[in-house]
């Protein structure tokens, strides 16, 4: 017996999706709660998990095939039905034995049974499933339970072992092929993309503080890493993305002998990152190179390789917004040295109790979520002729995956401490880069904070996505001399200054009100008045 597996809902607004790479085939096992096929729509990529466990028996939507959300994807049942090769394994006994047909045909699924029961004596027979070539090496086809026949079936069922084991040279064809299948790729944390995993504690900020103004907005050095130059687009294995062979390259690491811990056993960053570091711990110090390193050549120079769907979405969304709106940005430069030295002085702590490092994030997340509520006309939205104020500020954080700019939102942000703040960012930052988001996390944002400075940037201009009205961009924060007055006169200091750009829809934002809600923030944070706000 089968059972349809369709297309869940994906998520507010989103009635459709498109399959992008089905994780299992034909024939294979599947177990409840996994991956079946990964599956793309305007907001987010993400997996399918199957609901039932058994053997794929037929896939109705092919790759790259947009369907609605309830539409039928895969059949999945008892394996009677799916596999080409049960039928076969049928008829040579059927000939070759035909006493043995009248009590086979009692039972019509026990032909199918006993090739798989009879694993144990002929490994061979459970290599159909082991043919295809997306399988994962973490779930072999041996793993697929198979009833034991009963002792008055053994003759026959020593007769149907014999059939399969003389085709599994067809069958098992691809098997030798299947060991660089650990050799994956695709780093969906935040060590796979462009933004090192390491970003996030030296984001090469030039102030004594600016180690941990490690944004999960981080600047990508490739931007899409969906395609790639491999010879097979069918084989996960095949498929690694340029920064990984490149960091590979530079660290003298073998991608073959590393096991990848990304979705379907990828190669991530980090994979690498990790395997470099245990062979330079094993290893005796050498003396301090004379010579710096010569730069690396990016292996994308000189290549074309397709836009991913989420890039593609990415761009249609930021014209559309760009041609549909009037946006123009205003810039404001902040002292945050009371923030900082407030940072400095309670960083260690906030580790201890949270598990989280303090960023100078939290602290722009909160003076924003609190400026927005005395500045709700950032906050709002235009619908047809009104504009909506929302009750709430749901404020999205721009993060910089290898699939392109996502933007996972923090609900009622105005409500959260620095410790619920931190603890939101860090952890959908990471999910984000580890593609677990759910589509719901993705929509429903009213506002967006991006951190432009991760790399370095004093600032930018960045644009607002529809329906939102403004977005904020935070830049480096970095010592600098500055005039200080006081009641003694001016003088000249080191200061931590950063500054703070806010893009803004100008049909219902006007400059005054993204000055005043600018001025909020810079008072807010020169204050550095946070100790009722740690949480801890």
């Amino acid at each position: 017996m089968s059972e349809s597996v369709n297309l869940p809902a994906l998520g507010e607004s989103v009635t459709e999706g498109t399959v992008t790479r089905w994780l299992k085939q034909v024939g294979e096992r599947v177990e409840v709660d996994e991956p079946l096929l990964e599956v793309s729509t305007d907001k987010v990529d993400t997996e399918i998990p199957s609901p039932v466990a058994g053997v794929i028996e037929e896939i109705l939507v092919a790759e790259d095939e947009t369907v609605e959300v309830g539409t039928a994807l895969v059949r999945i049942g008892d394996g009677s039905g799916g596999s080409d090769a049960a039928p076969a394994a049928e008829s040579e006994p059927a000939a070759s034995e035909p006493e043995a047909v009248e009590p086979e045909a009692a039972a019509p699924a026990e032909p199918e049974a006993a090739p798989a029961a009879e694993a144990e004596p002929t490994p061979e027979a459970s290599a159909p499933a082991a043919s295809t070539p997306v399988e994962e090496s973490s779930t072999p086809a041996t793993e697929e339970p198979a009833a034991a026949p009963a002792e008055e079936d053994a003759p026959a069922s020593a007769e149907a072992a014999s059939a399969p084991a003389a085709e599994t040279p067809s069958t098992e064809a691809p098997a030798p092929e299947e060991a660089p299948a650990a050799e994956t790729e695709n780093a969906p944390a935040e060590a796979t993309e462009p933004a090192a995993p390491a970003a996030e504690e030296a984001p090469s900020e030039t102030s004594a503080e600016s180690d941990a103004h490690d944004s999960e907005s981080e600047d990508s050095e490739s931007d899409d890493s969906d395609s790639d130059d491999s010879d097979s687009d069918d084989s996960q294995a095949a498929y690694l993305t340029p920064l990984v062979r490149k960091l590979a390259n530079e660290r003298g690491v073998d991608l073959s002998t590393i096991t990848g811990t990304g979705v379907g056993g990828r190669i991530r960053k980090q994979d690498v990152l990790e395997a470099s570091e245990k062979a330079s711990s094993t290893e005796t110090p050498d003396a301090a190179p004379t010579a710096p390193a010569a730069r690396e050549v990016s292996p994308l120079r000189g290549t074309t390789v397709p836009m991913s769907r989420l890039r593609k979405v990415i761009a249609e969304r930021a014209v559309i917004s760009m041609q549909s709106s009037a946006q123009l940005t205003s810039v404001v430069e902040v002292d945050v040295t009371a923030v900082a030295n407030f940072r400095n002085s309670v960083k260690d702590k906030f580790l201890e109790k949270t598990g989280t490092k303090l960023s100078f994030l939290p602290f722009f997340a909160l003076a924003a979520a609190e400026a927005l509520t005395s500045n709700p006309i950032i906050n709002a939205t235009i619908e047809d002729n009104s504009i909506v104020y929302p009750p709430h500020e749901n404020i999205s954080i721009a993060v910089d995956t290898e699939r392109g700019l996502l933007t996972p939102v923090i609900r009622d942000a105005a409500a959260l401490d620095l410790a619920g703040l931190a603890a939101q960012i860090a952890d959908l930052a990471q999910r984000t880069r580890d593609n677990k988001l759910t589509p719901d996390e993705l929509s429903g944002g009213t506002f967006t904070l991006t951190n432009t400075g991760s790399r370095g940037a004093l600032f930018d201009t960045p644009i607002v996505f529809l329906p939102q009205s403004a977005i904020l961009g935070t830049g480096i924060v970095t010592k600098k001399p500055v005039v200080i007055s006081d009641a003694n006169g001016d003088s000249i200091g080191i200061r931590s200054m950063v500054y703070l750009a806010l893009s803004y829809d100008h049909r219902i934002v006007d400059g005054a009100d993204a000055a005043r809600f600018l001025v909020d923030m810079k008072k807010r944070l020169e204050g550095g008045d946070f100790a009722d706000k740690l949480g801890i």
